[in-house]
């Protein structure tokens, strides 16, 4: 099978990439127009495989894609490629208007053509799987209940809009045009190459660079947390075995308050640095700054009642690979902590 991956050089496409190509034997083509989060360092090594390819392409830019899908004929679509930090939504929501809706637009157009020009066991096998987030359902309540399938949306920021507004268009191109379709909403994501603007990455390098460690309110907002290798694996399972119109929520079943992450990962500094370079605890001489609540800022989210039983989820204790250094041993020692 050969699988046409948008945003393949962002943080979960290129964990998706890198699970392909080591654990399958299907062809990967990567369209990326390598925004300020698109980065190649952790494809480089597919990079040499004859069965992945590269194009750094918008997905806004309809001629672009329709070479794309000419030159490469690709049996489903993965698409990932998105603006996805909800504080640059509100201080700019334009660029999640071009890429997040009107970037989905095009590229549902493309695929419909090409979809409709294949023979019809080709046809009969395409598929086009959106991924999305839990963002869109909005906030939970109290600290019972889980989102569903069925749970609303009830969008609040303008990334969250954005991404609901792309769900809908991917439901309208099946409902009226048949175009198979699937859909996966996810929860946080943390791992290896994780973008240093999210709060994990962020509060890292924050304490290694002995900066203050910024967080919004109390800390309280309940995230849940799902690794993106875990996530790459279930998002194939979808494209391979899910039911086309369905929507699948994924998961970590790992909820901690963002306090508690940042607590954490000071913890783990203090140890490494005290017995690696026998320093002082560090973190503990931080401050912890208190930011302003931000507008739309959630309490709680946890999409992880799925109607759909496909994955089984293991403990996350494998150790995996990050970027150098000391940075790259505190991800490793993340991965396996019980907070």
């Amino acid at each position: 099978m050969k699988l046409l991956i948008t945003g393949g050089a962002g943080f979960i496409g290129s964990a998706v990439i890198r699970h392909l190509i080591a654990n399958t034997d299907d062809h990967v083509v990567n369209v990326d127009k390598l925004t300020y989060a698109g980065n190649l360092e952790p494809l480089a090594e597919v990079s040499d495989s004859p069965r992945y390819a590269f194009e750094r392409v918008d997905i806004c830019v309809r001629d672009e894609l329709e070479r794309v899908f000419h030159q490469h004929q690709p049996d489903a679509v993965m698409h990932l490629a998105a603006e996805s930090h909800v504080d640059r939504s509100i201080d700019g929501p334009s660029a999640f208007i071009q890429t997040n809706i009107v970037g989905t637009y095009t590229l549902l157009e493309v695929s419909r053509a090409y979809w409709n020009g294949l023979g019809i066991e080709r046809r009969d096998a395409f598929r086009f799987h959106h991924i999305s987030t839990d963002e869109v359902y909005g906030d939970l309540e109290g600290s019972e209940g889980l989102f569903t399938e069925e749970t609303p949306y009830a969008p609040s920021s303008p990334y969250s809009a954005s991404k609901a507004s792309s769900d809908h268009l991917v439901r309208a191109w099946q409902r009226t045009y048949g175009l198979p379709t699937l859909i996966t909403n996810c929860s946080n994501n943390y791992g290896p190459y994780h973008f240093p603007e999210k709060l994990i990455p962020l509060t890292i390098l924050n304490a290694l660079e002995d900066k203050p460690l910024r967080v919004y309110g109390k800390g309280e907002q309940v995230r849940d947390w799902l690794h993106v290798e875990d996530h790459a694996r279930a998002l194939y399972t979808v494209v391979k075995e899910g039911q086309v119109v369905e929507t699948y929520n994924i998961g970590g079943h790992n909820e901690k308050r963002n306090i508690d992450v940042v607590h954490a990962i000071c913890k783990l500094i203090d140890e490494m640095r005290h017995a690696s370079f026998n320093f002082l605890p560090v973190c503990r001489r931080l401050y912890l700054g208190r930011l302003q609540e931000r507008p739309s800022r959630l309490r709680r989210r946890k999409p992880v009642k799925q109607k759909k039983i496909l994955f089984n989820y293991k403990e996350l204790t494998e150790q995996v690979s990050g970027s150098a250094g000391e940075h790259r041993h505190c991800i490793n020692r993340i991965n396996q902590l019980h907070f």
